[in-house]
């Protein structure tokens, strides 16, 4: 491969990247995150939770006030709101179509869209309330209706200010409450943004039913534990997180930790000579994945480090495999910087401003680094997966042109090429098998989700099957423009990908407000009728998918808790697999993780959710508790 890139500046880092740091430091005794002081009974007992967070019982009515922040589905507090409203927050019933984002007559040449977080941080997600900001900056919101999203230099520069705006600190919570759940997690992925499903159909030919997670005899969670922040003094990336067959593992700061997965407490930790700045969320059956960390440890006098080393992890062995840094023909002596690192097959591919490299997964060995090329061309990141794919940016910083390539994992060698259309920027990869591409072509997408269009490409020929336009008013998945694999609440399986629409009033009285899970046809281009209803007061997104079905969590009303749900892929009737307690400080711990900045995984009657992100705790007049994990479980 050769991808002569362009000069990056010296500036610090783009804002925190993905892959996450903010594993807790200094665990209590008992291995951190292990209940302390639980409630007589044990922790997780059906037994009432401590008069905190907000001092009631779990029988005491709700307040209607405040909602949760980055909660969805709760009320509005009296008087106008002070932010934006989330994803799925009740408001005043703005006019809108019955039946929005669906086809009203013919179906429409309309996919949804896939940018997660796009700008992440430096743009908004979908309904993030938006953080202050300096004057100089427009704030777009991604994922939400907010104005067209600003230059990338600008994103760069507002990302740390509002990353320390949207994160607050600290706070340990220990609540319970009833009963059962689910099975399942995908081995080759940590069911993390986008699941990919194999497609087409099974044995007796017909789509759906080869799911694996079933829906457990009593689906009513309990809390399984819940971790606090670690103490840091800035802003702090702590995405990346997996599960295996005896651990949730999660990033921490200079470290990966994995955690017992019912209990919470810690069973090994991965030190690591830097912060972590990028993480894979795919995964091999045998545990292993991919991270790209810091050269060096942070410190008064050096807030950043550069992001140059790229590893690989046993997560079954809780071991750093192998680590490295490579140089380029262009950078001298300097080690290459890294913004995201992906991992197909045995192949470790690793993308940034600088170029792509890729490694061996088992040895190290290097496959292909940055070179000069005669075109200007360099690797800007890679899709990983069932395939590899590339996003090559070529012409000038200024004049742009985007080419997709599936890749040969081996040798870096390309099998296919796709010119994107003119007038586009960046773009996602949202599948590598299926190849499907998303993409904000001449930012008309307009509301920060950087998606107008889905490209669903041949890999064997570098042919456009179908253009997919996503209206951006009517659905709400988002990738971010600077990172080639980060879409979130989308899917691709049985030849089509699925998405949420945006929030719409529901059937219900008090303003609730509700969306659906919709499908286009990825030879088509057409809607599908496929249709998933959240609910009146839940809104419902795709984790991944689960062979043939569709995995989705559906973000709680105000007065209930969250539900993880299977959606057979041939009928589209949901199940449930989880649903979680309704007692206030479990509500409240639950609603607090922001949907679109927020790691999702579950698996095997086991639901994590996690930070990204985390900052130096900020003082509350309500004295809110933050969290850095919490896990449901059943039976």
């Amino acid at each position: 491969m050769t991808q002569p890139p362009q000069q990056p500046p010296n500036d610090p880092p783009q804002g925190p990247p993905p892959g996450g740091f903010g594993a807790p430091q200094d665990p209590p005794p008992g291995g951190f995150g292990a209940p302390q002081d639980p409630p007589p009974g044990g922790f997780g007992a059906p037994t009432p939770p401590p008069a905190g967070p907000f001092g009631q019982q779990p029988n005491t009515p709700p307040a209607p006030a405040t909602p949760p922040p980055g909660g969805y589905g709760s009320p509005p507090p009296p008087g106008p709101p002070q932010h934006q409203p989330g994803y799925g927050y009740p408001q005043a019933p703005p006019p809108q179509q019955p039946g929005y984002g669906f086809p009203q007559g013919p179906p429409q040449s309309h996919d949804y869209p896939t940018q997660a977080a796009y700008g992440y941080p430096g743009q908004q997600a979908h309904g993030y309330p938006t953080a202050p900001m300096q004057p100089a900056y427009p704030s777009p919101q991604p994922g939400g209706k907010g104005p067209k999203k600003f230059s990338t230099q600008a994103q760069i520069i507002v990302a740390a200010v509002v990353a320390v705006a949207l994160i607050v600190g600290g706070g340990v919570w220990y609540a319970s409450s009833g009963g059962e759940g689910d099975k399942k997690d995908e081995a080759g992925s940590s069911s993390g943004t986008t699941g990919e499903g194999k497609g087409g159909k099974d044995d007796k030919g017909t789509t759906g039913g080869s799911g694996k997670e079933k829906a457990p005899a009593n689906v009513t969670s309990t809390v399984g534990f819940q971790l606090p922040h670690p103490k840091v003094t800035d802003v702090t990336t702590v995405a990346g997180s997996w599960m295996t067959d005896k651990a949730y593992v999660k990033t921490g700061v200079n470290e990966i930790v994995g955690y017992d997965r019912d209990k919470g407490t810690k069973l090994w930790s991965i030190p690591l000579d830097g912060q972590v700045c990028a993480a894979s969320t795919r995964m091999t059956k045998d545990f292993k994945t991919a991270i790209a960390f810091e050269e060096t440890k942070r410190s008064k006098t050096t807030k950043y480090a550069n992001c140059t080393e790229v590893g690989a992890l046993d997560l079954a062995t809780g071991k750093l495999v192998w680590s490295k840094s490579v140089t380029a023909s262009t950078s001298g002596d300097r080690p290459v910087r890294f913004d995201e690192v992906t991992l197909s097959g045995n192949t470790v591919a690793a993308g940034g401003l600088e170029g792509g490299a890729a490694f061996d997964l088992n040895t190290g060995a290097e496959r292909w680094k940055p070179k000069v090329s005669t075109d200007g061309c360099y690797d800007n990141g890679y899709g990983g997966g069932e395939a590899l794919a590339v996003v090559r940016k070529c012409g000038t910083y200024d004049d742009p042109q985007l080419v997709i390539q599936a890749l040969n994992p081996t040798t870096g060698a390309p099998l296919s090429s796709y010119k994107m259309p003119a007038g586009v920027e960046f773009a996602s990869i949202v599948s590598t098998k299926p190849l499907v591409v998303a993409a904000d072509v001449g930012d008309t997408a307009g509301d920060g989700s950087g998606i107008s269009d889905f490209f669903s490409i041949d890999a064997a020929t570098g042919k456009l099957i179908t253009r997919i336009p996503a209206d951006a008013e009517k659905y709400a998945a988002s990738c971010r423009s600077t990172k080639v694999e980060s879409c979130q609440h989308l899917a691709v399986g049985n030849n089509r990908i699925y998405l949420p629409t945006e929030e719409h009033d529901g059937a219900g009285e008090d303003y609730n407000r509700t969306n659906e899970i919709v499908s286009f046809d990825l030879t088509t281009g057409k809607q599908t009728g496929d249709r998933a209803d959240a609910g009146d007061g839940y809104t419902v997104f795709p984790l991944r998918m689960d062979g043939d079905n569709i995995i989705a969590y559906k973000v709680p009303p105000y007065d209930a808790g969250g539900e993880v749900v299977t959606i057979d892929g041939s009928t589209f009737k949901e199940t449930v697999l989880m649903r979680n307690p309704s007692d206030e400080a479990v509500r409240d711990a639950e609603t607090s993780f922001s949907s679109d900045y927020a790691e999702y995984r579950y698996a095997e009657g086991r639901l994590y959710i996690s930070e990204t992100m985390v900052s130096e705790p900020r003082k509350s007049s309500l004295d809110d508790k933050e969290y850095l994990v919490v896990c449901f479980r059943t039976g």
